[in-house]
């Protein structure tokens, strides 16, 4: 399913990274540790987590993950938005917790 399909569905915010938005996910791994992700993510899946500095993008980078969601509310500083956008790498926030958003997405990609 395409990153701009399950946006819409999950009612997701786009804060970056838009160019990237066709990219398919094809799955999702949720961890709030970078070296966890670096370590057992795989590519063109979505990456859930509470973390919102720029590191998270060359991670995401990195793995070519699809997209990077951030949960709780939390929004990502203007650098790590420019820095989405520079890596085509779409950055997303909800308000649900990480265990709700992966709950849905497993749902939908399943």
């Amino acid at each position: 399913m395409k990153i701009s399909e399950l946006a819409d569905r999950l009612g997701l915010i786009l804060y970056g990274g838009s160019s990237g938005i066709d990219k398919d996910a094809e799955g999702g791994y949720c961890s709030d540790l970078l070296s966890d992700v670096m370590g057992h993510a795989h590519a063109n899946q979505v990456w859930i987590t509470v973390q919102t500095h720029k590191n998270v993008i060359a991670v995401a980078s990195l793995k070519e993950l699809a997209a990077v969601i951030i949960v709780q509310g939390l929004e990502p500083a203007p650098e790590v938005i420019v820095q989405s956008e520079a890596e085509n790498i779409p950055l997303l926030g909800t308000s649900e917790s990480a265990f709700e958003i992966a709950g849905k997405i497993y749902s939908i990609l399943k």
